[in-house]
């Protein structure tokens, strides 16, 4: 199994990480994407992926930290160059139901990702809330631009799903797929393409049923893969092997 989407600099993780990396391996994964979210966490990220050589990181700012943190595409690239175990940008994207930052902020902040993800061909990872309409219309200026997008933590409506296809987009699965008020959500990823599908904990936030209000980490995303497999009417240990095998297609090739 692979972890695409964790926060391994957050608390209470990062002040457990030896045994957090041990209990993921405990149960099977082989990677572990720890995320980017401001210039402090890149420092923290740079630092962690390099403690085991199952965890890999990105570069990237928040789309809560537009205002403060101002990145550039080249800096990005930059990084890209120096940190051979950093393989994603992100996460980037717009948040309007929080609106954290202004959204002109948010807005420029994820052109220069995308910017960075052209001149690097390195995956771009995306963090869309209440944003639909503007992310789909900012990524569809790029789609002659043959970019590699990840949805992460997917929570869109089956339309949005539908459009992004168009896109060539890959699409996340989050422990919010095992709550039982996520029946759209579910529908959803039954009707995605097997081969555009990973999975991800998002830890500490978002653990899966029956974890669910406990901080979550990388090991319990076997959870979610179980009810993955489920809505895909297919064995666990194949949709196991599908999704590592999108994440390496996605991220390593």
């Amino acid at each position: 199994m692979i972890d695409s989407h964790c926060h391994l600099d957050h608390e209470p993780l990062i002040n457990d990480l030896p045994n957090v990396i041990q209990r993921s391996k405990n149960i099977g994964i082989e990677k572990l994407l720890t995320i980017s979210t401001s210039f402090e966490s890149f420092n923290r990220v740079k630092n962690i992926v390099n403690l085991d050589d199952i965890i890999y990181g990105t570069i990237g700012i928040h789309p809560h930290e537009a205002d403060s943190d101002i990145i550039t595409s080249d800096e990005i690239v930059k990084n890209l160059n120096e940190n051979p175990k950093i393989i994603g940008i992100g996460e980037t994207g717009l948040d309007f139901f929080y609106n954290n930052s202004v959204k002109d902020k948010q807005i420029k902040s994820f052109y220069k990702h995308i910017e960075a993800a052209i001149k690097s061909n390195v995956p771009l990872i995306i963090h869309s809330r209440d944003a639909e309409k503007e992310t789909f219309e900012i990524l569809n200026e790029y789609k002659n631009k043959n970019l590699k997008i990840l949805m992460h933590c997917f929570t869109g409506s089956l339309e949005f799903a539908n459009k992004l296809q168009a896109l060539n987009v890959y699409f996340s699965a989050s422990g919010i797929i095992t709550f039982k008020n996520s029946l759209d959500l579910q529908n959803t990823f039954k009707s995605l393409p097997l081969d555009k599908i990973l999975i991800e904990t998002d830890s500490p936030f978002l653990a899966p049923v029956p974890n669910r209000g406990k901080k979550n980490e990388p090991s319990f995303i076997h959870h979610t893969a179980n009810k993955l497999a489920e809505i895909k009417e297919i064995t666990k240990e194949k949709l196991i092997k599908i999704t590592t095998s999108n994440f390496n297609n996605l991220f390593l090739n």
